[in-house]
């Protein structure tokens, strides 16, 4: 797997096909180019920019959207490219092995309802990699996780919970997520707090940036 990180919360996956995580109006619509499915952790626009999947797919017509049920709404104008994922649930998407968990956004507000979010583990049967969108779910079936995508800063979060949360995973290695809200000198200050606290190694990606 190649992984490409993208402005905020998007993440493009390249193996066998091109698989796009998330990808919200913060974030390039070059990321959706070539995608052969796209999945959406929640309905929130800075994760899913209803227009670019449309564009997307008007040039890809075999572009497949995996999204929970509640998501559907937002979705109507692509609602027979779309699939409806609960969590637990495991499928296939662009020939890579993804895996849902989770099924709530995190606490912004109690004044502020709650939405539906999942998380994605996304494996080549070699390596995986998981993106949890808004929340801080930990996997809780023992798969151990290769790459984790932790959300750097947030309305609903704090930095105390980003780093229990890479604790509480232990991943091979984590990079930031979840980063448009931060100027350079606020994620300087998280960073260094994520290097120092987490337990793996820790980085935060240049949008654009490429890792295998």
């Amino acid at each position: 797997m190649r992984i490409t990180k993208f402005t905020h919360s998007c993440l493009r996956v390249e193996g066998d096909g091109v698989l796009v995580v998330d990808p919200g109006a913060f974030s390039e619509q070059s990321a959706l180019d070539g995608a052969d499915a796209v999945l959406i952790t929640h309905e929130h626009f800075d994760h899913l920019n209803v227009d670019a999947v449309v564009a997307a797919r008007s040039t890809r017509p075999d572009l497949r959207i995996f999204a929970h049920a509640e998501v559907l709404p937002k979705l109507a104008p692509l609602r027979d490219a779309v699939t409806t994922v609960e969590p637990g649930q495991r499928f296939s998407a662009a020939g890579l092995t993804v895996t849902a968990y989770g099924g709530q956004h995190a606490l912004i507000h109690q004044d502020i309802p709650r939405v539906a979010n999942l998380g994605y583990l996304v494996s080549d049967g070699t390596a995986n990699l998981y993106h949890p969108g808004d929340s801080f779910f930990v996997p809780d079936d023992g798969v151990p996780v290769d790459t984790l995508f932790v959300p750097l800063n947030a309305p609903w979060a704090k930095l105390a919970e980003s780093i229990d949360f890479v604790r509480a995973v232990k991943p091979g290695r984590a990079f930031a997520l979840h980063d448009a809200l931060l100027n350079e000198t606020g994620a300087r200050v998280s960073d260094g707090h994520l290097e120092r606290l987490s337990g793996t190694g820790y980085a935060h990606l240049t949008p654009g940036t490429t890792i295998d």
